[in-house]
């Protein structure tokens, strides 16, 4: 332990920061006075830094005023416009500086100036001004631009316009501007004009922009791409305030699909989703989504336009499962993200009607695959066979078209494709009795082609489980001896003189070098011999047999003797078996014998000093109870190997299609109807002047409000728990936060109540962030009145799930006293449970990403929860994430609990956790619960989670 002043000792942080001192004001206001144009630009962008840093450098105005005003310098004249933009031109009252009047004339000059850029940059500089005694000298000017010759001017006199109109008091300043639009959008013939026109009267005019749209219906398809932008937000804006109204409004959004820009197909394919749930709408929206997914090369906007098919797929599902060809189209894309999220939407929409079309299709995919063009087809190739997995899980009458092809890549080099293919076959096998013929003998073909030493272990189960005749029992036997090779695996040669090998396995002892060991003759007959000789050494040496001596007599000699313990269990269950179905005795005693044979060679060759490492214990005694149980077979045995292994891996099954249900039923949103809610029941009602669509979009509404779908009120008790306290109840101000995460977004509703008798000026709410945590906008200042309350908002981006902190201060003047007091907030910590979500991995999945994953987290189990249990459905509840080991496999009660946890982060992170716990004697749990992620901070932040939460059910 450090001492406490070591602990204590602060940290110092050196930031650079250049402040406005005064010889910076003294360089740039020298070079301001100067006649150098460069020089001048340099002190002017050195003064707009200064100002974006915070100072507020006053000393500059004057000569800014004397000397830059006056310049014909382009850039300056820019960068002065910026320089205005950023100064204070209000005092602590709210009135505006006398020292502002001088920039009037000016800005009226650059108005009135003949070159039009200057016209331009100066309109479009009052659009930031928010000062009306400013802007009001200048109305006159402004007007006159309506007309000028050049678009760019135009342009931006239409928004400084619509800038003064929506100023307080400025309907005052412009009383026609609407009529004045109005008429110049009438006669416009420049895209940007005419869209910035069209704008100012949805924004200050909504009538006028609603009447030249209905008149013009027939033109909008015509209409430059911005223009139709604005006008699909108008739609959007004036059918959530006249919901009877959209059926007109529709109509234009159908057909503006045929418009030739995809910014406009997408918006409207988005407007009728939000607008519309009639079935012709949602198809239209559904096939525009689909053709741009074809259309579009870039990557980011596929993977958004599958998220939107996602979402109509979770509310439209039946029109969504007619487009699913159009939507494995995406499947071209070599981006595997794009494919799998396909593959995603896909499995869902599948019906008995196109199930048959969408697995011929994902055929072709994996014979695509084959080609070895692209690095990462063995990952694709592992997630169509997993897809096809699920079609024939979901679908038992297509397994016979897919699992013969999919047999070929058991011997895939991609190992986990492999596996998923022997887990596909080995559930079609028991699901679908009447393929296990084909099955079996198409594995007995193939099953020397695979490799991979996770792979057969499986397959020789299959073989030992599913080979019930005569022909498939011998079959199986003998394809079991040929990958194996000639026996022994090991033999012993003798030299005359001992070389390096020899010499490192020669024993040292004397009891060692008189010890016997037992040596396989070439008859097959054991015999012993004894390593007694000083000039003659025994040498084990490995029999590599032929090139072709097998695949099982690779992995053997490697040292795998896991797989030599599924050999001995396969040899076990095919002998047992054909005692049942053999009638000649000689020839079983014949086949025990050979089993017997390669069992004990397996044996010798993990205890022998050939292999690569000793034989495990669990292999030795595994080998050694088959050897036991063919030398004394009885029924009662032969019934435990050959139905029990079964019947376990059907309730197996069985449990997993109950889990899949059950998951599935949990998304499905169940939604009722309140008694006294009204129906409106469109049959009774006139149809007069209203269209298919219109009539469609009644019939799901009705059905909505029939079914409660229009009923989502959010707990009052979760929004109650999302209000935090930031200041102390005797604080002359009062604050509290709303807070809302969306995913990326954080919103802040702060309430501030002013509890004083006065009025607080300039009150501002200073935020920052530590960690991933970002502001979005600048803090403005306000004026509160003594005893009222006001809401301030603000944004804030998240980019991580670290933990991330939110804290500041309320600063205010009051006109009693000049100086600025400060109430510090309390800190608002972001909960991890907000950005993570349950999923569910494969097993093999979560094993590979543990093994990958760098950090990990390892938090002690300190709880005073006692039973196993109920502690993991705590820890699953506290974390919000999915338990993936199977309900069946932490039943009972043995004092030990072990279970692999995952969620995913809407930023695509994953988190795995891992919960291995006992029980003592005294009744107390003890254990570690292990976190792994990709980053650093998911797996820190759920640690603290973790830690906090475990104790109880608090």
């Amino acid at each position: 332990m450090l001492p406490p002043e070591k602990m204590d000792k602060s940290c110092t942080l050196l930031v650079h920061y250049d402040k406005g001192t005064p010889a910076v004001a003294k360089e740039i206001k020298e070079a301001l006075e100067g006649n150098d144009v460069e020089a001048k630009v340099d002190a002017m962008k050195k003064a707009v830094m200064l100002l974006l840093n915070g100072e507020t450098i006053p000393q500059l105005f004057i000569t800014i005023i004397r000397y830059v005003l006056p310049s014909e310098d382009h850039t300056i004249q820019k960068l002065l416009l910026l320089y205005l933009e950023l100064i204070e031109k209000t005092d602590s009252r709210g009135k505006v500086l006398p020292e502002m009047i001088l920039i009037c004339q000016n800005l009226r000059n650059n108005l009135q100036h003949p070159n039009e850029y200057i016209r331009g940059v100066t309109l479009r500089f009052l659009c930031r001004l928010k000062e009306t005694e400013i802007v009001e000298p200048l109305t006159p000017s402004v007007l006159q631009n309506l007309e000028h010759r050049h678009p760019f001017v135009r342009r931006n006199a239409i928004l400084a316009i619509m800038s003064i109109y929506k100023l307080p008091n400025g309907d005052q300043l412009f009383v026609d501007a609407p009529e004045m639009i109005e008429k110049a959008l009438s006669t416009e013939q420049d895209p940007s004009a005419k869209r910035n026109a069209f704008l100012m009267l949805f924004t200050c005019a909504e009538e006028r922009a609603v009447n030249y749209l209905l008149s013009n219906v027939d033109k909008v398809s015509d209409w430059n791409e911005s223009l139709q932008m604005v006008v699909l937000e108008l739609i959007r804006s004036v059918c959530k305030t006249k919901p009877t109204e959209k059926g007109k409004y529709i109509k234009i959004i159908i057909s503006l699909l045929s418009a030739t820009s995809s910014a406009v197909i997408y918006e409207c394919a988005g407007t009728l989703v939000s607008l519309s749930s009639a079935p012709t709408a949602i198809r239209a929206a559904a096939n525009t989504y689909c053709q741009l997914l074809l259309s579009q090369s870039d990557n980011n906007v596929k993977l958004i336009l599958l998220d939107r098919l996602s979402e109509l797929k979770s509310s439209h599902r039946d029109i969504m499962v007619e487009l699913i060809i159009d939507v494995l189209r995406a499947l071209s894309s070599p981006n595997l993200d794009i494919r799998r999220k396909t593959l995603d939407i896909a499995l869902d929409l599948i019906t008995h009607h196109n199930i048959n079309e969408v697995v011929q299709m994902l055929k072709k995919e994996v014979v695509k695959t084959q080609s070895g063009e692209l690095e990462k087809n063995g990952e694709y190739r592992q997630m169509l066979i997993q897809a096809i997995h699920a079609c024939a899980v979901k679908f038992p009458e297509v397994a016979s078209t897919v699992v013969h092809l999919l047999m070929d890549f058991l011997g895939d080099s991609n190992v986990a494709s492999a596996l998923d293919v022997v887990a596909f076959v080995r559930e079609i096998i028991e699901t679908n009795p009447k393929l296990r013929v084909s099955i079996i003998t198409r594995l007995l073909d193939t099953f020397y082609q695979i490799r991979a030493g996770k792979v057969c272990p499986c397959a020789l189960w299959i073989i030992g489980e599913y080979c019930l005749s005569l022909s498939e029992v011998e079959s199986g036997i003998s394809t079991i001896k040929q990958c194996l090779g000639e026996l022994p695996f090991y033999s012993i040669s003798e030299e005359s003189e001992p070389t390096e090998t020899s010499k490192k396995i020669q024993p040292t002892s004397s009891a060692m070098v008189s010890s016997r060991k037992p040596v396989i003759l070439a008859d097959g007959t054991y015999a012993t011999q004894s390593a007694a000789s000083e000039t003659t050494f025994s040498t084990p040496a490995v029999v590599q047999g032929s090139v072709a001596s097998g695949n099982l007599r690779t992995l053997l000699l490697t040292g795998d003797f896991f797989l030599g313990a599924v050999v001995a269990c396969t040899l076990t269950k095919l002998v047992l078996r054909l005692e049942e179905v053999q009638p000649s005795k000689t020839e079983v005693n014949k086949t025990v014998t050979q089993a017997l044979l390669i069992m004990v060679s397996m044996l010798q060759l993990g205890q022998s000093p050939a292999s690569p490492h000793p034989i495990d214990n669990d292999s030795y005694e595994r080998i050694v109870l088959c050897i036991k149980l063919l030398c004394h077979r009885n029924d009662e045995m032969k019934k435990i190997w050959l139905e029990s292994c079964r019947q376990s891996f059907v309730k197996m099954i069985s449990e997993k299609q109950l889990r899949e249900m059950a998951e599935l039923k949990a998304k499905t949103q169940t939604t009722n109807a309140q008694p006294d809610d009204l129906i409106d029941f469109f049959h009774l009602k006139s149809r007069k002047g209203m269209s298919q669509l219109e009539l469609e979009d009644q019939v799901q509404d009705d059905l909505k409000r029939a079914t409660g779908e229009f009923i989502k009120d959010e707990n009052d008790a979760n929004k109650l728990n999302r209000i935090l306290q930031l200041t102390g109840f005797s604080d002359p101000v009062y604050a509290e936060a709303y807070v809302t995460v969306h995913h990326y977004d954080i919103a802040l509703e702060v309430t501030v109540i002013n509890r004083t008798k006065e009025t607080l000026q300039n009150m501002c709410l200073e935020l920052a962030t530590m960690g991933d945590l970002k502001l979005v906008e600048r803090p403005q200042n306000y004026s509160l009145a003594p005893e009222t309350s006001m809401q301030i908002k603000a944004n804030i981006k998240v980019s991580s799930t670290e933990t991330g902190v939110i804290f500041g201060n309320i600063v205010y003047e009051t006109s009693n006293v000049m100086e600025r007091n400060v109430v510090v907030l309390n800190d608002i910590h972001i909960d991890i449970m907000d950005y993570i979500s349950p999923a569910v991995c494969s097993e093999a999945a979560f094993r590979t990403m543990w093994a990958e994953f760098e950090w990990e987290n390892k938090v002690a189990v300190n709880t005073t929860i006692q039973n196993e249990r109920e502690f993991l459905d705590h820890i699953i509840k506290s974390t919000n994430m999915k338990c993936l080991t199977a309900p069946s496999a932490i039943e009972g009660e043995c004092g030990f609990l072990a279970a692999n946890l995952y969620a995913k982060s809407v930023f695509g992170e994953d988190a795995l956790v891992n919960v291995s716990i006992e029980k003592q004697t005294d009744g107390a749990l003890s254990g570690y619960i292990r976190i792994r992620s990709k980053t650093q901070g998911i797996a820190l932040s759920l640690g603290d989670k973790i830690t906090l939460k475990q104790k109880g059910s608090s």
